[in-house]
Order: structure tokens, then sequence, then C-alpha cells
């Protein structure tokens, strides 16, 4: 149904795109006997593809990257669709539309993405609401953000504004200060801003009787090695309980040649997809050696076949995430993806 549908969808706006998709999910999901069946089609990931991290026990190693579903719409259809976990998000505590349109780009030929979404929230007290009635037996993950508007000197705040509505009603949390779309969020990086950001979260997290549940930082692919050793020690001394690499990429280096003129001609943003990967198994290769066994993380960024999951596993990494890939070769790649890491 997919193969029929795309063309129809890549010749809209990728915006238009997205939203009619999802309210196609969302109809699709109430209708009886809709999720039981997109279930049985798909399977449920062989049980030799059950991992356990951060206290929990995934079915599989794939997941719903954060970005897709920010809002927690499609939780049922995510889980009928064979992934191990999802995560939603980034949820800010208080609504914003995020960046003007046009916001989205898509190029096929390339299977790359380019976002400017600016953090797009219904408010982290419309997701809670809808994540109370969230579906049995998925593992979920609610990625964190501040506001635009939220000066770096109060960042905490909304952090923490944000952490006590969504942390109850997940299985892991994320804070996210690496999205290139927010202005000055990766100043949140560096060491000496991101310590007490840091310990003001877990502070929080025990004051609530969450210590068991896992916070994770997600990192940039743009930082120098050094910079990104520093974070990493910053992380591991604070007690946080992994990492995500990566988020996107501000590089137009990984593209090259026409298609590069293409992407700079659309204007700022993150890139995501296929031609990050190298890009991100660096990022990820840095912080494998550096953890040393320390923290468990999880691997983003240009992963989309079940060969380039196992290289992630293989390489450290206790989880995976995917996002692009499922645009360009729609739902049944879960299944794809479960199946070749099953038979691996």
């Amino acid at each position: 149904m997919y193969r029929l549908l795309k063309p129809l969808l890549f010749r809209l706006d990728a915006e238009k795109a997205h939203n009619l998709a999802f309210t196609a999910g969302g109809v699709a999901q109430r209708v009886p006997g809709f999720l039981s069946l997109s279930a049985a089609l798909t399977g449920k990931p062989d049980p030799s593809l059950r991992r356990e991290a951060f206290g929990l026990a995934f079915p599989s190693p794939i997941g719903l990257a954060a970005g897709l579903d920010k809002g927690a719409r499609l939780l049922p259809l995510w889980k009928s669709l064979g992934f191990g976990f999802v995560e939603i998000g980034t949820v800010t505590p208080r609504p914003q539309p995020g960046n003007p349109k046009p916001r989205l780009f898509r190029f096929p030929e390339a299977g790359l993405i380019l976002n400017r979404m600016g953090f797009n929230s219904e408010g982290a007290e419309v997701v809670a609401k809808r994540l109370a009635h969230r579906p049995s037996g998925l593992i979920i993950g609610g990625n964190l953000g501040k506001n635009k508007e939220t000066p770096e000197e109060k960042a905490l705040d909304d952090y923490r504004a944000a952490y006590r509505l969504i942390a109850p009603r997940v299985d892991y949390s994320v804070v996210n200060i690496s999205s290139p779309n927010t202005p000055g969020l990766r100043d949140l990086q560096a060491p000496e801003k991101l310590k007490p950001l840091l310990e003001g979260l877990l502070a929080l997290r025990k004051e609530m009787g969450l210590e068991r549940q896992a916070l994770l930082l997600k990192l940039a692919p743009d930082l120098a090695m050094e910079d990104l050793d520093a974070l990493i020690e910053t992380v591991v001394a604070s007690g946080f309980d992994g990492l995500i690499a990566t988020n996107t990429t501000l590089d137009r280096g990984i593209v090259g040649g026409d298609l590069r003129a293409r992407v700079e001609a659309q204007g700022a943003g993150g890139l995501s997809g296929a031609p990050m990967r190298d890009k991100a198994l660096a990022v990820q290769a840095r912080v494998q050696e550096k953890l040393a066994g320390r923290l468990p993380w999880i691997a983003c960024g240009g992963i989309g076949s079940a060969t380039q999951a196992k290289e992630s596993l293989e390489g450290g990494a206790s989880l995976v995430q995917i996002y692009s890939a499922l645009i360009f070769e729609g739902p049944g790649l879960v299944k794809r993806m479960n199946g070749g890491l099953a038979r691996a």
C-alpha cells in the first residue's frame, strides 16, 4: 500500500504529506481490527532480538527516533508495526508553533531530509494527557526540550517543567540540547552549562521518586572531538544513565555536487538520512571509545537496514533508532530490519 501511495505523498509539500499520513494513521488505528491485522502481517519480533538496557526489556533493538511522532499520536500503530520502542517528542513545556514554513524538505534520490521545524509542540500538558492512554506493552521514551523564547539562564526551569509532566507517563526520558533549530540550544552542551542542567534534572528525578527511570542525553554530531570527550565525561560524572548519538547535522559536507547546491538553496536546518551515516559512525565510535563500557548508548543517524543496525550494535550500541529511512522505505522497513537482524 505504501508503494502505491508514496508517489502521491511525495508530490505534496513534505510537511503536508506528513500531516496527511498522520491523519490517515490516526483514522486507521481506530478502525476495528486494523491494528490486529497490521500486527499479524508484521509479526512479533523474534525472541532472539530481546535486549536489556536502561533497566528495561526491549522486544527488539529497533526503535523510532524522536521527531516523527512529536505528540504521541500514533503509539498503537507503531506498536503494531513491530518497533521495539518509540521515542516521542521533542516536547516543550508550553505549546509553540515552531519555525515559519516551509521547514521540511525531502531529497528522495539521496534518502536525505532537511528540517528546521524548531520544536513545534503541543506542549507537555497536552502530550501527557495523551500518554495517559498509551498502549500496553510498548516501551516509550520522552524527548524533552526548552521553549524558543526561554533564555539560556532559565533553561533548567523549562526542562524541569516538561519532565514533571512527561516523565511519569514514559519509560525513559531524554534531554535534547542538540537540535540545531532552536537558537542557542547547542550552547548548553558546554560542560560548565551542562553540569548544572544535568544536576538539576537528577535532583528533580529523585524528588519525584523516579530514580529507577533512565535519563539520557542526546548528542549533536557536529562537536569537535575534544569537546565531545569533555561532554561525555560531564555526563558520566553527573550520574545520567546514557547517551543517544546523534541528532541531525549542520554539516553540508555530507553531500556533494548538484545535491549540495540544492540542499544549500533550501536554507538552514539539520540534515538526516543515509548521507549522514559515515559522520554518525565516526561520532559513535568516539562515544564507544570514551565511555569504555561505563554507560549504555543508543545509535541514531543514517540507519536504514538490518545490516547497518547490526553494524551499530556490534559497534557497542545497546539499541538503534530510525526515522528518515522509514519515510523513504515505508512501514514495512521495521519488519525487514527485525527479520534481517534475527537471521543474522
